[in-house]
């Protein structure tokens, strides 16, 4: 029984040792996944070493948007910390020296994980301590020109994002934009790295000394400066290179030192970095804030991911497409024509069109519509004006053949009176000669049958120039009239008539001037037209007493013919039909008198009108708009 004991307790032990090692190798397992767990959520210290200080333009720019990105991009948590290099603005080997353990210090417990160094005086500092400061840490030197790095000196944890700044690029654009240009002043401080760039663009710009001229301000104050720049001869130009700190130590950060420099300035101002734009700088070829950024947010990522730094290779930065600020372009009188190729121009003020698109479109369709209902009505206006003048011409026309209807109609009264002077003519003038036969002739008896004779033919002249004044064609004309002479004077030409039909012709004008606009003989055929057919109504009718009545009289702002007979009146149902064409109560009438009145008294701005007397007979009444109203 041993015997079996023995190998099952051998199997138990083999089980138990089993177990325990698989239990050992998950504890492992899970202590590595919790410290991995907690590495990879430990945030990434990053330091920030700014040139001079963190509001010193144009590194202050990159840094923040840097900062953006890196936020924006990174998949871990991040703790970036920014120190300013301000032993850079003077050369103080000491002040390094402490500025280093001083970070040291800082950084005793755990070394950033990554450091960026922005512009030339960070990365100056930066590589002069590389091997004290961090040397196993990561280091981006970022924004700065490709002439200020020591590559010699670039370890394998070193990496550099540079800029190339072209210095005959940006003065030779000045002398582009401004061919005139016979001075540059350059706005520069004192300290050790701009001095660097005083000495570099000396040497470049050597070629073009007898072309402008230079100036830098480097050793004035910057009040000094803006002096200067206020008083610049003309045919001058700035170049704008931020004075970090001026001739007497004064640092300058941030904007307000160019918005002082721009309101005193007297000639344009040109800088090399786009940080500057957007305000006072007129523009040019200048780097770019936003492709800087770009470029060391990838390799900051990069860096972060595990890459080695010194694996990390990026092209020299060089100038994008110029860009331009319209309103300085206006302000300095600069023509887009002299621009380069490709130049982008921002801030322009969009034209009328471009702001107010939809409401000019609007206001042009709406005036388009209004011209064309104007035209419409013009056209209208012409037709309806071209319409009645054709009327008129007609209506004249009718009235012409209307008056020598009546003319022919009065032929026996004007015979008649024609011959009767004509006859005591001759009998004057026979008599006259057997007087003058006479020896002793009587003088004063050839005087009264002289006079016998004028008067005569005067009768007979006042006939035939009332006949040719009837009969006479004119164009319808307006002139200031009285109508009672109107009146008297169409009485005195049908009276004849009515004689010869034995029909007595009243008058009750009025003593007051009725003064109207008219034309005289188209009322006088209105008259003519109302008398003669009164006299015809009063001839008609057997038992009617023949007499005719003709008054005038004011009434309110109106001056009103009326024109009575004794006929036998008009049937109620055809009062309104009597002015329209061919209606005539005549065996041989044409039906057009009534008519043509109807049509002249309107053309005057009046009416007519007929109605049935009382005692027997009609009446038509006429009313023309006074000129004047008379004084009671």
């Amino acid at each position: 029984m041993a015997s079996d004991l023995a190998p099952r307790f051998e199997v138990a032990v083999t089980k138990y040792a089993s177990w325990t090692i698989t239990l050992m190798a998950i504890a492992a397992a899970l202590a590595l996944a919790t410290a991995e767990s907690v590495a990879a959520t430990a945030p990434m210290r990053i330091v920030f070493l700014h040139s001079y200080g963190q509001n010193f333009k144009p590194w202050s720019e990159y840094a923040r948007a840097l900062r953006q990105e890196l936020d924006r991009r990174s998949h871990w948590p991040l703790v970036i910390e920014d120190f300013p290099v301000i032993t850079a603005r003077a050369e103080d080997e000491n002040a390094e020296v402490q500025f280093v353990e001083y970070l040291s210090a800082v950084f005793s417990n755990q070394a950033p994980d990554m450091v960026v160094a922005f512009g030339a005086p960070a990365a100056v500092f930066v590589q002069r301590h590389r091997s004290d400061l961090f040397p196993a840490t990561p280091m981006v030197l970022t924004a700065v020109d490709e002439r200020r790095v020591q590559q010699l000196t670039l370890t394998g944890n070193d990496t550099v994002v540079a800029v190339r700044q072209n210095i005959g690029i940006l003065f030779g654009h000045i002398l582009q934009v401004l061919p005139d240009t016979k001075t540059i002043a350059v706005v520069v401080g004192n300290s050790p790295n701009e001095r660097f760039w005083i000495g570099a663009i000396t040497r470049e710009l050597e070629a073009s000394k007898d072309r402008v001229k230079l100036i830098f301000f480097n050793d004035l104050s910057f009040e000094e400066i803006l002096n200067r720049a206020a008083t610049l001869p003309i045919r001058s130009a700035i170049f704008w290179i931020q004075p970090q700190v001026d001739a007497i130590g004064a640092v300058h950060e941030g904007d307000s030192a160019l918005r002082r420099l721009y309101a005193v300035a007297n000639a344009p101002i040109f800088s090399y970095d786009d940080s500057f734009f957007g305000r006072e700088i007129v523009g040019g070829p200048m780097t770019s804030v936003s492709d800087g950024t770009r470029a060391a947010s990838d390799v900051a990522i990069r860096i972060l991911s595990g890459e080695k730094p010194a694996d990390i290779k990026t092209p020299v930065l060089e100038y994008g497409p110029a860009k331009y600020d319209w309103r300085q372009l206006q302000r300095w009188g600069i023509s887009e024509g002299r621009l380069l190729p490709g130049s982008e121009i921002y801030f322009r003020e969009p034209a009328a069109w471009e702001r107010y698109r939809w409401q000019i479109a609007l206001v042009g369709f709406v005036i388009l519509l209004q011209a064309t209902l104007i035209t419409g009505l013009l056209y209208e206006r012409r037709r309806r004006i071209y319409a009645e003048v054709q009327s008129r011409q007609r209506m004249a026309e009718l009235a012409h053949v209307n008056r020598y209807s009546m003319a022919g109609e009065l032929t026996a009264s004007l015979a008649h009176e024609l011959n009767q002077p004509l006859g005591n003519i001759l009998t004057n003038a026979e008599t006259l000669e057997v007087i003058l036969k006479s020896p002793v002739p009587d003088m004063n008896e050839l005087k009264e049958i002289a006079a016998d004779i004028r008067r005569d033919d005067e009768r007979a002249s006042e006939v035939i120039r009332r006949l040719r004044s009837i009969l006479r064609k004119t164009p319808f004309e307006l002139r200031d009239l009285d109508l009672n002479e109107v009146v008297g004077e169409t009485l005195a030409f049908v009276s004849l008539s009515a004689v010869a039909r034995e029909a007595e012709l009243a008058s009750f004008l009025t003593s007051t001037a009725l003064s109207i606009k008219g034309d005289r003989i188209q009322l006088e055929q209105v008259l003519l037209n109302l008398i003669v057919n009164a006299i015809d109504s009063t001839s008609a009718s057997l038992n009617a007493e023949r007499k005719v009545t003709v008054s005038t009289a004011s009434i309110d702002d109106f001056a009103e013919v009326s024109v009575s007979d004794r006929g036998p009146g008009i049937q109620q149902d055809k009062l309104k039909e009597v002015f329209e064409p061919f209606f005539t109560t005549k065996p041989q009438g044409m039906g057009m008198g009534l008519s043509i009145a109807r049509t002249i008294v309107e053309a005057h701005g009046g009416r007519i009108w007929a109605e049935n007397r009382t005692g027997g007979g009609a009446t038509f009444r006429f009313r023309l708009p006074l000129v004047s109203v008379p004084k009671a």
